[in-house]
């Protein structure tokens, strides 16, 4: 007997336990869908993302950063030489380029970016994360990282550097040079992380799987590659995008005389590499790098804040910085120097912003 001289039906009983059971069961489902969208695509552009909403006061250490963004480049270089090595690419395009060439995706794509991505969303899951190729949820791998900082970016950088995470965004290009990667054209081929803060590149990772030289540096750090002795400002050697060279080859030779070298190459990293000391035999050396059309953020973003690093500038063709926040890509082509005087580069090179556009 029920207290008041109520009497309890059973069925009564049984509908208020399963609407208990159901309010518990939406609220906890809520609560896992929040969770695992931490690990949703960190890829859409100019988003917080509930992550970066959940840690609105987190701060990140850039030295930490430096050191998983060097493993980064490195795992997904081992994904990329052992799909290339295996001769099976699965290669497909994904669309057409805006100069009407196939945009290819190959297996060493994919894997590389799961590798490169989850490896730094596991490490540090409040910072937005823009790659090259699409982060599909059900491929998730939580990769951990041993919290060990390699010495010799110890010894370059001594002491953290930590900054709110809210302000940094990353960067992943898996396979730079994609095209050459599928003509076996190894010596192009590069992995990058780059880090901008506030949308200025302050880190930057290139790593050639092939060769297994990794170039890094942070801008008012430190950096294990430096600027080469000499550079000749009045004949430069440029190199150029292969799918463009002749382009670039008519206004530099009107510009700099017809002893100017051009230098056809794949790969936005292999050529910034280019102008620096880089103990490779494979990689040419170059002088400037000149590129006239539109070109992705996550293929010059690790370029960028190296040359930044080491004094050098990289810059649209009209001279104005490039910021890595908002929109993927830039419009006005770019111009990549050191140890030369950039800014009288830029008013040598009054054209070739638009023969870019034509």
């Amino acid at each position: 007997m029920a207290p008041m001289g109520i009497r309890l039906s059973p069925l009564g009983v049984a509908v208020f336990c399963l609407l208990g059971l159901g309010v518990l069961y939406h609220l906890y489902s809520g609560f896992l869908a929040g969770r695992f969208s931490l690990f949703g695509l960190g890829t859409e552009l100019g988003a917080a993302g509930p992550a970066a909403a959940a840690d609105a006061g987190a701060v990140v250490d850039l030295r930490e950063m430096l050191a998983v963004s060097v493993l980064a480049a490195v795992r997904g270089g081992d994904e990329v030489r052992r799909v290339r090595e295996s001769n099976v690419l699965h290669e497909k395009s994904k669309g057409k380029t805006r100069e009407g060439a196939d945009d290819k995706m190959t297996s060493g794509d994919v894997l590389s970016n799961r590798k490169m991505f989850y490896l730094l969303k596991t490490a540090f899951p409040s910072v937005q994360i823009n790659t090259e190729e699409h982060v599909d949820a059900t491929d998730k791998e939580v990769i951990l990282w041993d919290h060990k900082i390699p010495e010799d970016i110890l010894k370059e950088i001594t002491t953290p550097k930590e900054v709110p995470a809210e302000s940094v965004t990353v960067w992943i290009d898996p396979l730079d040079a994609t095209q050459e990667y599928t003509e076996d054209l190894r010596k192009y081929v590069t992995t990058m992380v780059c880090v901008a803060v506030n949308g200025k590149p302050v880190l930057g990772v290139i790593h050639k799987p092939f060769s297994e030289y990794t170039a890094w540096a942070m801008v008012d750090g430190g950096s294990n590659v430096k600027a080469r002795s000499s550079y000749n400002e009045k004949i430069p050697r440029i190199i150029v995008s292969r799918s463009h060279s002749g382009m670039v080859k008519q206004v530099a030779l009107q510009t700099f005389g017809n002893q100017t070298t051009i230098i056809p190459a794949g790969g936005a990293g292999y050529k910034v590499l280019a102008l620096l000391d880089v103990p490779d035999k494979s990689q040419e050396k170059a002088d400037l790098y000149i590129h006239v059309t539109y070109i992705k953020k996550w293929d010059i973003c690790a370029g960028n804040a190296i040359l930044k690093a080491l004094g050098g500038h990289m810059t649209t063709l009209n001279g104005e910085e490039i910021s890595y926040i908002g929109s993927d890509g830039i419009e006005g082509g770019l111009l990549a120097s050191i140890r030369m005087n950039h800014q009288a580069l830029v008013r040598k090179l009054p054209d070739l912003e638009k023969t870019g556009h034509k």
